[in-house]
């Protein structure tokens, strides 16, 4: 029987999309794709998920391999991406269902140490009985220990619990931890059907 939802944060919770900084930004269709592989495709952006490396850091890496001339745009791509962080259709709904029903609720998000400067102020962070972050905890989804982290940490028991996330190997790590799985397709109504089957 499940008790606790355990909660993606990007593009479950909360609008992940670089494409709204990146245009903002750019002039070009070029200086968008130079600066969306190198930025948010590069490996400095797990880097900075897993918590080795600052927001500061990212940058300094990431210029490297972008022209010069680029340089001002990254740097704002990197301090303001979170611009596009806003709440996915239907999530406060549907957080607020499953409370009244009784679920425990709890959030595990790849994300670096901002994710505390920009998620509150869109959710209550109160609203949740845990959050994991996985720069805090220098590990990622879909690397086993992290699900084990959050079941240890709040003592939840696995079978007792449903992981949503958009990404189908983060919701094969956790089932290979022992949770339910569940692939979110912006689509709220088929979670409802899910805990209700």
């Amino acid at each position: 029987m499940i008790k606790n939802i355990i909660f993606d944060m990007g593009n479950v919770l909360l609008d992940y999309n670089p494409d709204v900084i990146l245009d903002q930004v750019c002039d070009t269709q070029e200086e968008k794709q130079i600066i969306k592989k190198e930025l948010f495709a590069g490996p400095e952006w797990a880097m900075g998920d897993r918590g080795d490396i600052t927001n500061a850091e990212r940058f300094d890496l990431v210029k490297k391999r972008v022209p010069e001339k680029l340089h001002d745009k990254l740097r704002k791509c990197v301090e303001n991406w979170d611009v596009c962080m806003l709440p996915v259709k239907g999530a406060g709904e549907f957080m607020a269902y499953v409370k009244e029903k009784g679920y425990g609720l709890y959030v595990l998000s790849n994300a670096a140490i901002e994710f505390f400067q920009y998620f509150p102020r869109q959710i209550d962070m109160d609203f949740f009985d845990g959050i994991v972050v996985s720069a805090e905890v220098h590990m990622l989804k879909p690397e086993i220990e992290i699900y084990r982290y959050l079941l240890e940490s709040h003592h939840l028991k696995p079978q007792e619990c449903l992981f949503i996330d958009d990404r189908e190997d983060n919701v094969k790590g956790a089932e290979k931890a022992g949770l339910k799985g569940f692939v979110f397709k912006e689509d709220f109504d088929k979670v409802k059907e899910e805990l209700e089957s």
